[in-house]
């Protein structure tokens, strides 16, 4: 899928009416959706835990908080790319804080231009992301086929008083007779002798 059909979903906490319909009216459904708009942190913390979005936007300062502190954690625990909007006097410093942390940050005003090269910088982040997702998922299934074809070698071992390696090329050979995964065969020895 290339990424002009990718849809990412956004999560806007602005308490600045004239901001939020800038900003509504700069992103086109057919790339963001869905598109929510929350007035603090306390609404944004309530809306990060309902549900994942790629894309955190947080328009500083807000009526409860700087947006710092979630920024940063929002960044840090989630794959969901981060900009924070601070005004141009303490820039310096919130970047200073955040940027370890994968946070991008804006100084305030802020041209459209400048928010539209922001958003193609999330764009960019919120894939390499995602790749980096594929292949941690990828490990994780890898790791968890490991461990199910080691405790079918472990009840081979047990039941039928086989060696390790004797175990191992019976699952080996068993799954290429078969055609099919060694995960699956082990999955059966398991349902077999537990």
């Amino acid at each position: 899928m290339g990424l002009k059909e990718r849809v990412y979903s956004m999560l806007i906490v602005s308490s600045a009416s004239t901001f939020n319909s800038t900003m509504a009216s700069m992103l086109p459904e057919s790339t963001y959706s869905p598109i929510r708009i929350v007035s603090n942190i306390s609404a944004a913390k309530r809306a990060i835990a309902e549900r994942a979005y790629d894309f955190v936007l947080i328009n500083s300062p807000l009526p409860d908080d700087a947006g710092t502190q979630f920024a940063i954690d929002t960044c840090t625990s989630k794959g969901t790319v981060v900009l924070l909007l601070v005004r141009t006097d303490i820039h310096g410093a919130v970047y200073e804080k955040v940027a370890k942390h994968g946070v991008f940050t804006l100084a305030k005003p802020t041209a459209k231009a400048t928010l539209i090269q922001a958003l193609g910088w999330m764009v960019s982040a919120r894939e390499r992301l995602r790749q980096f997702e594929k292949k941690t998922s990828s490990i994780e299934e890898k790791m968890a086929e490991i461990r199910i074809v080691n405790r079918a070698k472990w009840l081979l071992i047990s039941e039928l008083k086989m060696s390790e390696p004797d175990a191992h090329h019976y699952i080996e050979k068993q799954a290429m007779d078969c055609c099919v995964t060694k995960k699956a065969i082990a999955e059966d020895i398991i349902k077999t002798y537990s």
